[in-house]
Parts: C-alpha cells; structure tokens; sequence
C-alpha cells in the first residue's frame, strides 16, 4: 500500500456538511414548526441514499450481463452484489416502521405544504424500475401519464435515456436463451419432459376417479382442473402458443428462455445449474421485496390519508395499490412452480450429460 501524505478527517471524508445541513422544514419557513417533518425529510433523503446504493449495483451487474459471455467467476461476484441489494430492501421496509411513529394529525400539521411534490417524482425509484424491466408501456395510464405532468424536463430525460439501455429482465432473456442444455447430442430434453409430464396427470386423474369421498359433481370439477393444467403445460412445449400467450401478456420472457429457466429449477442440484438458480432465485426474492415494499407503503399511505388525493394529485392509496400489482418484473419466474416436477419423478438425464453439468475429475495425472 502506498504511503499518502494527505491526511483525512471523518466529516470531510463523508461531506457531513452537506448531508447534515441537507434538511429545510417547509413549516420552519413558513414560521410554523412541525416537529415530525424533520422525521419524514431524513427517512425520505435515507430512502435516497439506498436507492443511489441500489443502482449502483444493479449498474454493475448489467455491465456483466451485457457482455455476449457471462464466465463463470463473474457469477460469483453478482450472487453477491444481488444479495446486498435483498439486505438494502430489508431496511427500506424496516424504515417505514420508523415513519410510522408520525401519526396522521402529525403528518396533517405540514402535509399541505408539499404540494405538488410526490413519491412518483423519485427519479432514482423510477430508474430502479427500469433498470430492472419495467417500461413506460408496462405502467398503468395514470402512471405513464405522470411522466410527463409530474416530472421536470431533466428528469424525464434522464429516465427516457434510461429506458434506451437493456434491462435486467431482457440481458436475463438473452442470457438464458444461450443456455446449452436444453437438447445434449441425441437427447432431447423436453419430449422426454412430455412423457413425464402426461404420465404425473394421467396418475392425477386416477386419483380423483377412484376417489370415493368425491361426489360425481366434484370429481368432474377436478377432472376439468387437471385438463386445463395438461393444456398450460401443452401450451409451454409448443412455441407457436406460447408466442400467442406472451402476445397476449401472460410471459415476459421467451419461449427458450423460460424453458432454459425452468430447467434450471428442475435440476438446480447439477452443480453446473446452482449459481444460475441462485441467481434467478435472487431476482424473484428482489422483485417480491419491492412488491412488499410497495404494498406496505400503500397501506401506510392509507393509514395517513385514508381516501383523501395524494399530494402530487394521484388517487392515493387506490393508484398504489394498482401500481403495486402492475409494477412487477419477473413474474415468469414466480410461476415457474406451476411446471416443476416432483423429484422422484423428473427424467433421468444421460451420463455424459451428467457429467457436464458436474464438476467432473477423472484422477489421472499426466507425468
């Protein structure tokens, strides 16, 4: 290491002038004093600070996706930059306990006074989004009309630039469809996948048939249960109609990237797929987060206004509740579930296929 003759002092270092001197009560200027808006000015400039954090990593794991080849070492470090971002969340939702010591007459004592100001104008929030996979197209009205009533010109064209750069959730879509495994010489994974699949539903409509506790009219409300779940999975194998369903709004991924997904669950004990399943894991861990923090910030939202207009003029607690259910990413992943197999049922995969995806040593060595 070397030697430096500057000498570095812990409130420059960290420029707590700034950070410090950061906080003006509206209700100070206007010579009335709320106590509890200082409370609700750091929790808001903390959630900032995060927020810079998160992108931060986020920016570099894109960087590393970005690339046409993801190397395995590489994978180590965003497992790792993904997991501190999951730790950041968690103290995002354990600061609304924080602000949730400021009751509603409180809150009502400064509220006026910020006007028009809103949560929608966090610019840093909104490029977490995007740079996750949620698009303008993606919101709903209310909140794509907003980009343009409740946001300055520079902010709107920062997150437009955003909006040019890959996401996380298409360099995850490219990513997967590079994946290898999918078909390995002669095998071919998914007309076995097929057999397996239609061999678990014929056993499952066995079951429900020669239940006795069932009435008639309840075995035929099962049996039609389990036929649509032959067609969900008939649909996932065919790639016209899984095109047809991701028109249609129900996949987010591609056909080859959701099936390269789902077989990394499936056989996510192959030394080869655990990181990749760490990683999709983390992304579905990261995206419920958020969908939890925004859930808890409606619910706050409501417990401080009830039905009354939120201050940058949205309907309140009803435009985020809708936002929570619009604005999720990789919902593909939350339901990959719906395929999975039981282990004792999953195809058997070739040796040579095995070996691949193992950390495979013969013992010999060369003199």
């Amino acid at each position: 290491m070397v030697a430096r003759n500057k000498q570095v002092y812990y409130g420059d270092y960290l420029q707590l002038d700034k950070i410090i001197d950061a906080q003006q009560p509206e209700s100070d200027l206007e010579g009335k004093p709320a106590h509890d808006e200082m409370l609700f000015i750091i929790t808001h400039q903390a959630y900032e600070l995060w927020f810079k954090q998160i992108l931060f990593e986020l920016a570099s794991v894109v960087d590393v996706f970005d690339d046409p080849v993801v190397e395995d070492k590489q994978m180590g470090v965003v497992l790792h930059r993904l997991a501190r971002v999951k730790s950041i969340q968690h103290l995002l939702l354990q600061q609304i306990d924080v602000i949730q010591t400021m009751t509603p007459l409180d809150f009502l004592e400064f509220r006026d006074l910020l006007v028009p100001a809103s949560g929608f104008q966090s610019i840093q929030f909104k490029q977490i989004e995007i740079m996750l996979g949620i698009k303008r197209s993606d919101r709903i009205p209310p909140d794509r009309e907003f980009f343009h009533s409740r946001l300055n010109p520079d902010d709107l064209a920062i997150l437009e630039a955003c909006e040019q750069q890959p996401s996380l959730l298409q360099l995850t879509d490219r990513w997967l469809q590079r994946m290898p495994f999918l078909k390995y010489g002669n095998f071919d994974f998914w007309t076995v996948y097929a057999d397996a699949v239609e061999k678990m539903l014929q056993s499952d409509m066995e079951i429900i048939k020669s239940n006795p506790t069932l009435t008639d009219r309840e075995k035929e409300f099962q049996l039609a249960g389990a036929e649509a779940t032959r067609t969900r999975f008939l649909s996932l194998l065919n790639a016209d109609e899984f095109e047809q369903l991701r028109e249609a709004g129900e996949f987010r991924l591609s056909h080859h990237a959701f099936l390269a997904a789902l077989f990394i669950h499936l056989y996510r004990d192959e030394p080869m797929l655990y990181s990749p399943f760490r990683y999709l894991t983390l992304l579905v861990d990261i995206d419920g987060l958020f969908t939890n923090w925004r859930q808890r910030h409606a619910i706050m939202v409501q417990r401080m206004l009830g039905t009354k207009i939120g201050t940058g003029g949205s309907s309140g607690h009803d435009y985020l509740n809708q936002t929570t259910r619009q604005n999720r990413v990789f919902l593909d992943l939350f339901n990959l579930s719906t395929y999975l197999l039981p282990r004792a049922e999953l195809p058997v995969l070739p040796v040579e296929m095995r070996k691949a995806l193992g950390f495979f040593f013969s013992g010999h060595q060369q003199d």
